[in-house]
């Protein structure tokens, strides 16, 4: 598979060549009982993959992604690495941690470009599955359960499948191209997928109860939600921001000076997009400190290496605008008291008057609504988010989810949203296996 070339937001790292693969495979300790496969949440065998690369089966390291990982080239990409299988690599204390993530990308990338396929199809079994939901967790269950002999349906509300990796994470971490790929891979595996099919609009859940045994939800979450401060109607939505510029970068407006309200790393994704296309001044503005931030460590040391302003222990009060255009951002001073629920401390306005902070665009990257039709559907939640049981069971019998959309505790992200759809799969499995032999 051929990078993206979309300079300058094209792919962050080139691909390894050959010799880059091998030398890189060849450092590998091949430790038993291996810390970076256990960091791995979908638990690929690592020194098994690596293994194989330094032998040249390349095909063979590829299986043994696909075993653990079914969008292994999507994760190889957008995983934080540094915090995962690389931040637990033994080699990482002393020398420098082994390039799992590149030496992954390398094995799905040859798989992909050379047309193989190396993911085992059982026997039918006659049962049918519907999957609302083409991001990860949706992509991950369908694909697990297709290989298991299930026929699976997946709807999809938007045109193209993916989720957000197709819309919502950056060219430089991911193109488009590389997660649409994978897409059509799972449809290999015999899944269909319709677009333009929407749970709650077109479809209804009790509908696909009755046509299908199971039902699995991979809904992700809303949009950006509101902030509730004057002039907000001329804030852009960040995910909205990434969309357009992996999908309509040419017709792009990005303004001169550019401030990004949010500290996770999406909000980092949006200044990236800012700065690479042209931005003269990006700043970003977050309302408690660094330690604070919900961005990776190493994602707040890559934008500040951009050249992007941080603004920290600042509260956006109001958009400022003159003749129809933004001129500016009103803001508060905040300091830090208490931590709240989620163990950060809570911002609280601090003495002083409003500022102003100079800017012509102005883009909102605050998190992610929770999935607002679960309740619709009737589906009993847990702080807004769909709640399951162990086996990622819905108060609704026969109906399960998985990915952002029940992550209540643990933070979203891709590679945890593929281990729910995995996870659920199996779920899925073993109920239906146990009603055909109960």
């Amino acid at each position: 598979m051929e990078p993206l070339k979309t300079e300058p937001l094209g792919e962050q790292f080139p691909p390894l060549t050959a010799q880059e693969a091998l030398i890189e495979a060849n450092r590998c300790l091949f430790c038993y009982d291996a810390p970076c496969t256990q960091a791995c949440p979908t638990h690929i065998d690592v020194p098994r993959f690596i293994k194989k690369i330094a032998t040249g089966n390349l095909r063979g390291s590829a299986s043994t992604i696909f075993e653990a990982n079914l969008l292994g080239a999507t994760c190889a990409r957008v995983c934080p690495v540094q915090e995962l299988c690389e931040g637990a690599c033994v080699l990482g204390a002393e020398h420098k941690p082994i390039m799992i993530g590149r030496l992954q990308r390398y094995a799905m990338d040859y798989v992909y470009s050379q047309g193989l396929n190396t993911i085992r199809i059982a026997p039918a079994t006659g049962r049918k599955i519907a999957i609302a939901g083409c991001g990860p967790a949706g992509l991950s269950c369908a694909g697990e359960l297709a290989r298991r002999g299930y026929q699976v349906t997946v709807f999809e509300q938007r045109e193209l499948g993916g989720g957000l990796s197709t819309y919502g994470i950056i060219s430089l971490r991911e193109p488009v191209q590389a997660s649409l790929e994978e897409v059509k891979m799972i449809e290999r595996l015999g899944v269909r997928i319709e677009t333009r099919r929407e749970l709650g609009a077109d479809l209804s859940l009790d509908d696909l109860r009755a046509r299908f045994d199971a039902v699995f939800l991979g809904l992700g979450l809303g949009a950006v939600p509101a902030m509730g401060i004057a002039g907000e109607d001329h804030i852009i939505d960040g995910l909205a921001y990434i969309e357009q510029s992996k999908m309509n970068q040419s017709a792009m407006k990005v303004g001169r000076r550019v401030a990004v309200i949010g500290g996770g790393n999406t909000a980092i994704d949006c200044a990236t997009v800012a700065r690479r296309l042209g931005a003269e001044h990006v700043v970003m503005i977050y309302r408690r400190s660094a330690r604070e931030m919900s961005a990776y460590p190493h994602e707040y040391e890559f934008i500040k290496k951009e050249g992007v302003e941080m603004r920290f222990l600042t509260q956006p009060t109001g958009v400022i605008v003159e003749g129809g255009k933004v001129v500016g951002l009103r803001a508060i001073r905040m300091e830090l008291g208490p931590p709240d629920a989620s163990g950060r401390r809570v911002a609280q306005p601090s003495k002083g008057g409003e500022f102003t902070i100079p800017a012509d665009q102005v883009v909102k990257a605050i998190g992610q609504e929770k999935p607002a039709l679960a309740e619709r559907l009737g589906l009993a939640t847990d702080r807004g988010y769909i709640k399951v049981a162990r086996n990622f069971e819905t108060s609704m019998p026969g109906v399960f989810a998985g990915g952002d959309c029940i992550r209540v505790k643990s933070a979203a992200s891709t590679v945890m949203a593929v281990q729910d759809g995995k996870l659920a799969a199996a779920s899925i499995h073993k109920k239906l296996s146990e009603t055909r032999n109960g």
